[in-house]
C-alpha cells in the first residue's frame, strides 16, 4: 500500500480492519486452552466465554485508537490542504491587487503626463496668441509715415512805399480809395489841394465862417472836424492833419455830396 494510504481510507474500510483484528484475537484465545477431548469443548467454551470479552475489548480499543489516529491524520491532511488552498487564494488575491494597483498607478501617471502635455500645449498656444496680438498692436500703434505737405510757394508781400511829399500822399490816398471804392483822380485831388492849402498839410483857416463858429478848416483839403469824423476811412489815421487821412476823408465826403472830388472846383 502506498505511503499515507491510511489517510485515504473510508469509514467502511476502517470498520473492516477492526473486524479482522477482532477475529484474530478470538482465534488466539481458543488455541491456548489445554485438556482432553471431552473436556476440550467445555474448556474451550469456558475459555471463549471468559476470553471473548477481553479479546474483543482489546480489539475494539486498538481499532478505536487506530481509527482516531487515521481520523486525526485525515483531518490534519484536510486542514493542511485547506490552508494551502487558502494561502494560494490569498497569494493570488494579493498578486491581483498588486497588479491592479500597478495598472492604476500607470494609468494615473499616463493621465498626469497627458494633462501636463495638454496644459503645456495650451500655454504655448496662449503665448503664441499673445505674441501675435502684441505684434498686431505694435503694427497698429506705429502709424504710416504722413505724407509730406506740399511746399507752398513763398509769396513775398511787397510793401509799397510812397515818398513823403505831396505826390506820395496823393498816390497813397488813391490806393486806399481804390480799395474802398471811392472815386477820384490824381489831377482832381491835386487841383483842389493847391487851391485850398497850397500843399501845406498843417494849413488852418482862422477867418472864415467855420472859424467863427469854432470849427476851423484844417489840412490839405481844409476839412472841418465834424466832416472828418463822419467821413473818416478805416485803415487811415484819426489825425486830421495826417495828409493821407485828410485827403481820403475829403474825397469820401466829395463823392457823397458831389459824386467825386473831380467835380469840385471851389469851396465845398
Amino acid at each position: 500500500m502506498p505511503k499515507h494510504a491510511n489517510s485515504r481510507l473510508t469509514r467502511t474500510h476502517k470498520l473492516s480492519v477492526a473486524g479482522v483484528a477482532a477475529a484474530g484475537a478470538a482465534a488466539l484465545a481458543f488455541s491456548v486452552v489445554p485438556g482432553n477431548a471431552a473436556d476440550h469443548g467445555k474448556t474451550q467454551a469456558t475459555a471463549v466465554e471468559y476470553a471473548q470479552p477481553t479479546a474483543f475489548s482489546a480489539v475494539g480499543t486498538a481499532g478505536r485508537t487506530q481509527q482516531s489516529t487515521i481520523a486525526k491524520q485525515a483531518d490534519s491532511s484536510a486542514a493542511k490542504g485547506k490552508a494551502e488552498a487558502a494561502a494560494k487564494k490569498a497569494a493570488a488575491k494579493q498578486a491581483a491587487a498588486k497588479k491592479a494597483a500597478a495598472e492604476k498607478a500607470a494609468a494615473e501617471k499616463a493621465a498626469k503626463a497627458k494633462a501636463a502635455a495638454a496644459a503645456k500645449a495650451k500655454a504655448a498656444k496662449a503665448h503664441a496668441a499673445k505674441a501675435a496680438a502684441s505684434r498686431s498692436a505694435v503694427r497698429t500703434a506705429i502709424p504710416a509715415a504722413a505724407p509730406k505737405p506740399a511746399v507752398k510757394p513763398v509769396v513775398k508781400r511787397v510793401v509799397k512805399t510812397y515818398p513823403d511829399n505831396l505826390d506820395g500822399w496823393i498816390r497813397e490816398s488813391l490806393d486806399v480809395m481804390a480799395k474802398k471804392g471811392i472815386p477820384g483822380s490824381y489831377n482832381g485831388i491835386y487841383r483842389n489841394i493847391i487851391r485850398e492849402s497850397s500843399g501845406n498839410p498843417m494849413a488852418i483857416n482862422l477867418w472864415d465862417i467855420n472859424a467863427q463858429n469854432g470849427i476851423p478848416s484844417k489840412g490839405l483839403l481844409q476839412v472841418i472836424d465834424p466832416t472828418f469824423r463822419t467821413y473818416h476811412v478805416s485803415g487811415t489815421s484819426w489825425n486830421i492833419y495826417n495828409p493821407v487821412s485828410n485827403i481820403t476823408a475829403a474825397c469820401n465826403y466829395a463823392a457823397a455830396k458831389y459824386g467825386s472830388m473831380d467835380n469840385v472846383n471851389s469851396a465845398y
